[in-house]
């Protein structure tokens, strides 16, 4: 999981030497987040399709190889051209990471500790984060970025033979003659739906954060990549402890609040422009609130799905939350652009609001439709 989004967190936390070396813009940077993600949107439909027939040890050493080549791509890219297809190859990974890994949770791991190790594995992409915003940040200072880069991709690639060689063999792929729906219904369109608002908010802040440290706060590039660092350490502990509180009856309504939770980040983020400090504060709580909603969506999942539905529906939710992540940082580009970074994040606490609204009427539906069917 930490190696299927790396690279996009390595773009963030890299921004202001990316935006010094290669010439490119604010509004450019947010266009590879764009693409990466829309990628990884358009794919993931058939990403969980394709685990569900190749099984996720198969599954997971492709996605981890494919980040290798991507990485590498953009350690070699001299400008915005290789750059751009770098990270749309890096969209592969994207699409296969989470229908992958549920689906190896659910073949191994006993219902009961479903819920804490979903979370843990979630908090891989956290780890990611603080992976490109402290070691490999530090990195770029000695060896340059391009070398930082190109030490993720040498990791990514070892970790894939890793997982060839240690993973259980897969399952035999499934004997029917139906071809599943790509398109989201019931529970997983609503999951899908707060998922596209909560991944534009979160998408424009692990993309500008450091940015915006740099321009606004007037700190300097390793210390303003510290604060994607601090984000992603939070997003662990968050994404880890709220799975394990997200059992049924529980768990329908805990995106809700962590989206009230998230919409407080934002506005932190808008008065560290007066008190820069609350920078940090507002990098926790992205982290434990907003970060940590995807996680329980799926914990959601797995706790719902039909029988050898996990990964589909895993995939058509993760759809949801890359599409937006395509979409949230072009909007906010706008912004950084004018250099109005605090209109920018006043938009991020609506995305926030938007998909806490739909989180809560999805929940307040579902208790109705429950307590119909008992009744």
């Amino acid at each position: 999981m930490a190696f299927s989004m790396l690279q996009l967190f390595l773009l963030g936390a890299l921004g202001p030497r990316l935006v010094d070396e290669l010439g490119i813009s604010p509004t450019v940077l947010g266009l590879t987040i764009t693409i990466g993600f829309g990628t990884a949107a358009v794919l993931s439909p058939v990403g969980g399709r394709i685990v569900d027939l190749i099984g996720p040890r198969r599954a997971m050493a492709v996605l981890l190889v494919v980040s290798a080549v991507a990485l590498a791509l953009i350690g070699a890219a001299p400008g915005a051209g290789l750059l751009l297809a770098a990270v749309a190859l890096g969209g592969v990974p994207q699409a296969l990471a989470n229908p992958a890994t549920n689906k190896a949770i659910l073949g191994s791991v006993p219902h009961a500790r479903r819920g804490s190790v979903t979370g843990t594995k979630q908090s891989g992409v956290q780890l990611g984060a603080f992976a490109a915003g402290l070691p490999l940040a530090a990195a770029a200072g000695g060896i340059g970025w391009r070398g930082a880069v190109w030490t993720a991709a040498g990791a990514a690639l070892l970790t894939g033979l890793w997982a060839l060689r240690t993973l259980p063999a897969d399952p035999p792929p499934p004997q029917t003659t139906t071809r599943p729906s790509l398109r989201p219904r019931g529970f997983v369109a609503w999951l899908a739906v707060f998922s596209l608002f909560l991944g534009s908010g979160i998408a424009s802040v692990n993309t500008y954060l450091a940015l915006f440290g740099v321009r606004e706060l007037e700190m300097g590039s390793g210390t303003a990549a510290a604060l994607v660092a601090v984000l992603g350490v939070a997003g662990i502990a968050g994404r880890v402890g709220w799975s394990k509180t997200a059992r049924p009856g529980r768990a329908e309504w805990l995106p809700g609040w962590l989206a009230v939770g998230a919409v407080g980040a934002a506005a932190l983020l808008v008065a560290a422009l007066s008190t820069a400090p609350l920078a940090w504060a507002a990098a926790v709580a992205v982290g434990v609130f907003a970060v940590s909603g995807n996680a329980v969506s799926m914990v959601l999942v797995m706790q719902r799905a039909a029988p050898g539905r996990a990964g589909q529906d895993s995939a058509l939710v993760a759809a949801g939350f890359f599409a937006g992540f395509a979409v949230g940082p072009p909007l906010f580009g706008l912004f950084a652009e004018a250099g109005r970074y605090g209109a920018g994040w006043i938009l991020v606490a609506v995305e926030f609001a938007a998909a806490g609204a739909v989180a809560f009427t999805w929940a307040v539906r579902d208790r109705r439709g429950r307590a119909g069917r008992s009744s």
